[in-house]
C-alpha cells in the first residue's frame, strides 16, 4: 500500500490546526515532520497524520 502525500490544505482539514501552530507542534516535536516535495513545496504522509490524530483522539479519552 503506498501512502499518499498531503499538502497544507488537506492536513488544515483533517487537523483543525492553523499554519502557525503546525509549525509550534513541529519545533517542540509534537507534530510530524514535513517532508520535502519539491523545491517549494513540501507536504505529510498521510500515515503519520492518522497516528498523530490517533494519538491525540487516545490522550483525550485516557
Amino acid at each position: 500500500m503506498q501512502d499518499r502525500i498531503l499538502r497544507w490544505p488537506e492536513v488544515k482539514a483533517r487537523t483543525g490546526l492553523s499554519r502557525t501552530s503546525v509549525w509550534r507542534e513541529q519545533r517542540a516535536g509534537r507534530f510530524p515532520p514535513a517532508i520535502q516535495i519539491s523545491a517549494n513545496a513540501v507536504g505529510w504522509r498521510e500515515s503519520d497524520i492518522a497516528a498523530w490524530i490517533a494519538s491525540r483522539t487516545a490522550s483525550v479519552a485516557a
